[in-house]
This record gives C-alpha cells, sequence and structure tokens, in this order.
C-alpha cells in the first residue's frame, strides 16, 4: 500500500502536524502515568482502524516494559482484571469520547463522572487533548493511507 500523501513532506499537512503535535504534547505534563496514554490511544486507534497507530502505540507499549497480555486485552478491557480503576476510567472516557456518534447525547454523565473520580480537572482536561489528539491522527491516516507495520519504537517522538 502507497500513502495517497506525505504527512511529514507535504507542505499543508507537514506544517498541520508540527503545530498539532506541539499542541498535543501538554496532555504529557499533567501526571497521568504514560502506559495510560499509550493504552488509551492504541484502544482508540483499534476502533478507528488505524494500522499506524496500532501499530505505533502496541510496539510503543511493549518496548516502555508493558505486558504482552496488557497489551493484547486492550480490545477486551472491559472483560480484563489487568487494568487499575483510573485506566478503566480513561479507556472508558476514550471509547465515549471516539463513538460520539453512537451516544446520542455524546459523553454521558456517568463516565464523565467515573473519569473524575481518577483524575483531576487538570488531568480531564489532558485526557480529554489525548482522546481528541489520537481521533485526529487516526483520521489522517486513514484518510491518506499510510501504511503500518514499518514502525520503531520511539521513531516519531
Amino acid at each position: 500500500m502507497n500513502a495517497r500523501l506525505d504527512l511529514f513532506t507535504n507542505p499543508v499537512l507537514g506544517k498541520f502536524v508540527k503545530h498539532f503535535n506541539a499542541g498535543a504534547r501538554v496532555a504529557m505534563d499533567v501526571g497521568i502515568p504514560l502506559a495510560t496514554l499509550e493504552l488509551l490511544e492504541l484502544r482508540v486507534s483499534q476502533i478507528n482502524g488505524c494500522a499506524v497507530c496500532v501499530d505505533m502505540h502496541s510496539k510503543d507499549l511493549a518496548h516502555h516494559g508493558e505486558t504482552a497480555v496488557r497489551i493484547n486485552l486492550v480490545a477486551a478491557w472491559r472483560e480484563a482484571t489487568v487494568y487499575t480503576d483510573a485506566e478503566r476510567a480513561a479507556l472508558e472516557l476514550a471509547e465515549a469520547g471516539t463513538r460520539i456518534a453512537d451516544g446520542a447525547g455524546g459523553v454521558p454523565d456517568d463516565v464523565w463522572l467515573n473519569a473524575s473520580k481518577h483524575y483531576s480537572e487538570e488531568q480531564l482536561a489532558a485526557l480529554v487533548v489525548a482522546i481528541a489528539g489520537i481521533n485526529t491522527w487516526n483520521r489522517l491516516n486513514v484518510l491518506t493511507q499510510q501504511p503500518a507495520g514499518d514502525y520503531v519504537p520511539g521513531q516519531w517522538g
């Protein structure tokens, strides 16, 4: 498969990616564990069918020492016993924020309330940024048919 557009060398996309990445980094600065953010990004990418991001986040999780069990079970996290309550709340928020068309009212109040039990207001804002960010990346990659499989951990930061 060949990409329709190169996200990094196309003048318009390259400029967008540069600014978008700079803005998205704020989610890393509020004390949410990296594993939680990576699991969230992996799950959203699975939902959206973004092979590039599934490849990236599963490899980055493994590279940072995450177990194969936790990586592989994220697609079925509701039935898995290997996630903390805080991780589960983040995954639930990520799914609700990704499947907004499936829930007539958007993200349900009970999902937000559950997340707020585990995360501060600043951290909730970071989770919103991370969820919106990975959804944007998924759409960029799927729209332009970016090929997957060659990602090397740490390649993009």
